[in-house]
């Protein structure tokens, strides 16, 4: 089940997006409704530079969701103890931050 459309995902400002989980455990599921919104064709087309990156693994290890955005800060959330909408509120936020055009409309 996808996580809920509520905005749509701008990807402006992100460089590349690094998603790992191992798909047998349990709690990769907020990782994986992250990774669906990301992915999806409408949030790619917001930029076609930007890299989604995903890496299944077999080790049990934990999710881990691994944002560069283009002025090279990072943003590492650990999927296990978080929601989908969690992550893509802190994603979103972070995101509208760095938008100048955001910016600018905030200021008006």
């Amino acid at each position: 089940m996808a996580a809920p459309r509520k905005a749509t995902v701008v990807l402006k400002a992100v460089k590349n997006i690094t998603v790992q989980f191992c798909p047998f455990e349990s709690n990769v599921r907020s990782t994986r409704e992250f990774l669906a919104r990301v992915a999806s064709d409408k949030a790619r087309s917001s930029n076609m530079n930007c890299e989604v990156i995903t890496t299944v693994k077999h080790d049990k290890s934990e999710p881990v969701v691994d944002i560069t955005y283009v002025d090279g800060e990072r943003l590492v959330m650990k999927g296990a103890k978080l929601t989908s909408s969690e992550m893509l509120a802190a994603f979103q936020s972070r995101c509208a931050a760095k938008d100048p055009q955001t910016k600018a409309a905030t200021k008006k």
